[in-house]
């Protein structure tokens, strides 16, 4: 272990990409529980989703007509007699012959024997009993407006992927698939601990010389966000015994985060309030502490009670900045949902490129379609700013899934595109 107060130079401190590797390292995956689909949003899948059923389990009409053979309406108008009808949910239990026809609405069975649907604005019908006349005054081809079984889906298809966070769209897919119960990672139990005689609760009375305590209560929105499970333990003063007293009450939690007291002050006492004397064999044992980057130089990581415990600074920058590094991928690391942006980069690039060959063609010649496409390529008019942290957000906190990181991607390379251009 360092030594407290001793001076270290920068070059001696770990860089960012080290301290990440050595804590990914560090992280092993939570076990896995089934929970409902109506408990299921933003958790993470242990295993694939795959469908239970077929989706139509029949084909199926998917518009409100009638049911024809489509040799029989190959020219029109043609007249029909219609023997049924067959609502959604129930089915038409005889065979259709030639010249026959059978009154068909929305997500019902197609009958046997039919195998086109005639919408029914191009029917004329004045009566729907059984019997009567129809006139098709516009045909249709064969397999038209019918929905294939399986369409959607068929039994055993992998409708949600491993590692994926659920989303609402997730969630209706899960149960069309006929799926009431998926296995997923548990949440992540995380405890913070604030540190400080200067620090309070908010809501309690404050002195002019205290401040009230936000750290903990923005950890808690953003790992809660990520898919844990926060518990705040309070606030410690700067006694040893007091912090060693409230990080004993972590036992159990996957992770220990602390916020100040990392540095090397007098009041600074983390790695004193957890050391061999208070917690005997279950002490911190120190994995590192500072690294290459400013704010957030005292960063403390190691095991306490043989779990994982990350010391960040007090400074609520500092504390956010190490949280948006370091936390947000031990979240991934703890439930296996890695965030990769290598489509994100290939979007940018392409938008980036295509923005450089446009710009390049207007220079060679005056073209309108080019002006045009140059002009939507650099939509960023105006609202560059945004667009930047519209990205950010994405990149930090919700991206999982190729969609989005396309998305985010292409927002970034019309940024650059913008800049392309204005150069």
């Amino acid at each position: 272990m360092e030594k407290r107060g001793s001076g270290v130079g920068n070059k001696s401190l770990l860089s960012v990409e080290s301290a990440l590797e050595k804590i990914i390292k560090d992280i092993s995956v939570v076990s896995t529980e089934e929970t409902s689909l109506t408990s299921a949003i933003n958790r993470v899948t242990a295993v694939e989703v795959r469908a239970r059923r077929c989706q139509p389990p029949v084909a199926v009409s998917a518009m409100d007509g009638y049911a024809v053979k489509s040799i029989d309406v190959k020219t029109s108008p043609s007249k029909l007699v219609c023997i049924g009808s067959v609502p959604a949910g129930s089915n038409f239990r005889g065979q259709l012959k030639s010249g026959e026809a059978v009154r068909i609405f929305t997500g019902a069975p197609v009958p046997k024997g039919a195998d086109t649907i005639v919408i029914q604005e191009n029917v004329v019908a004045t009566s729907e009993t059984y019997g009567s006349e129809i006139t098709v005054l516009k045909g249709a081809k064969r397999g038209i407006y019918i929905r294939k079984a399986g369409l959607d889906f068929k039994t055993g298809d992998v409708g949600i992927p491993k590692n994926k966070r659920l989303t609402s769209r997730d969630i209706g897919l899960a149960a069309a698939m006929n799926v009431p119960w998926i296995l997923v990672r548990r949440r992540p139990r995380i405890a913070i601990i604030a540190t400080g005689d200067e620090i309070v609760r908010p809501g309690e009375l404050t002195s002019k010389n205290q401040i009230v305590s936000s750290n903990s209560y923005t950890l808690h929105a953003f790992l809660t966000a990520l898919g844990a499970d926060v518990q705040i333990l309070g606030v410690a003063p700067d006694d040893t015994d007091a912090i060693g007293l409230l990080a004993k009450e972590a036992e159990g939690s996957d992770l220990l985060v602390t916020t100040g007291g990392a540095s090397v002050g007098k009041h600074d006492l983390i790695q004193e309030a957890l050391s061999t004397q208070k917690f005997g064999k279950n002490a911190l044992k120190l994995n590192f502490w500072k690294i290459a980057m400013r704010p957030g130089k005292p960063l403390i990581f190691g095991k306490l009670q043989k779990k994982p415990f990350i010391g960040l600074p007090g400074n609520p920058v500092s504390t956010m900045i190490c949280g948006l590094i370091f936390l947000s991928n031990i979240l991934s690391t703890l439930l296996k949902r890695f965030k990769s942006i290598t489509i994100s980069i290939i979007a940018a690039i392409l938008c980036a490129l295509l923005a450089l060959l446009v710009n390049f063609s207007m220079r060679l010649k005056n073209s309108r379609p080019l002006n045009a496409l140059s002009s939507l390529l650099t939509i960023g008019y105006g609202i560059p700013g945004l667009i930047l942290a519209i990205g950010i957000v994405q990149l930090t906190t919700t991206l999982d899934n190729s969609f989005n990181i396309f998305i985010t991607g292409s927002l970034f390379g019309l940024i650059m595109a913008y800049l392309i251009k204005s150069y």
